[in-house]
């Protein structure tokens, strides 16, 4: 891997992305990895496929509300994402996804952040095991503790409190079993990456309340 450019803009004050386009296309590049979100994420996109960039565009933010809708063909076998779960992610969450499809209908409540689900669900256990509501017997409660998801193992790290979790890379594609908010396109998965292969050595210091 070879990086061959490095660009910053202003966020969220950029109408005309084509000269970062441009850039991109005289560097050579085939790969965009951007942590662009929102209207920078669309009129990026849609500025490269009006320029005839022939990248993958990797991305954190590609799959948050209504980008996929704003983005629509022009992520279509490019746009990739990098996150903690999609509904076509594996076949045992096809109960979850009908489920919450029932209780909240329309396209403007697309399930996205399963790792709200896991917050709760993990707040709730170390209350349980704290005996009580106070933050400090929380948060120790927390430290270092694991639970099973229907996506694999989960643990909060005791040394920095950052999560472990599994993570997807996703391609946005057609003819998928769940669509995004009724666009007619999907998330396939091109890779899973388990909670602890993520995990790198720490720098923390943290000072915890006596």
């Amino acid at each position: 891997m070879k990086i061959v450019g490095d660009e910053l803009h202003p966020l969220q004050k950029v109408q005309d992305f084509s000269p970062y386009v441009a850039k991109i296309k005289a560097s050579g590049a085939d790969t965009v990895i951007t942590g662009n979100w929102s209207n920078d994420m669309v009129l990026l996109v849609k500025a490269g496929k009006d320029a005839g960039l022939k990248v993958g565009w990797e991305t954190f933010y590609g799959g948050s509300p209504g980008t996929v809708t704003a983005i629509g063909e022009a992520g279509v076998d490019t746009l990739k994402q990098v996150t903690e779960w999609h509904k076509n992610a594996a076949p045992q969450l096809d109960a979850t996804v009908a489920a919450f499809a029932k209780r909240y209908p329309g396209k403007e409540n697309e399930y996205t952040y399963w790792r709200a689900k896991t917050m709760w669900e993990m707040f709730a256990a170390a209350a349980k095991k704290a005996g009580a509501n106070d933050p400090v017997k929380i948060a120790r409660a927390l430290e270092g503790m694991k639970t099973q998801t229907s996506l694999g193992e989960v643990e909060m790290r005791a040394d920095n409190h950052q999560l472990l979790q599994p993570l997807y890379v996703s391609t946005l594609e057609k003819n998928q079993k769940y669509d995004v908010e009724d666009t007619g396109l999907g998330w396939k998965s091109d890779a899973k990456v388990d909670g602890k292969a993520t995990a790198l050595p720490t720098t923390c210091k943290m000072e915890r309340p006596k």
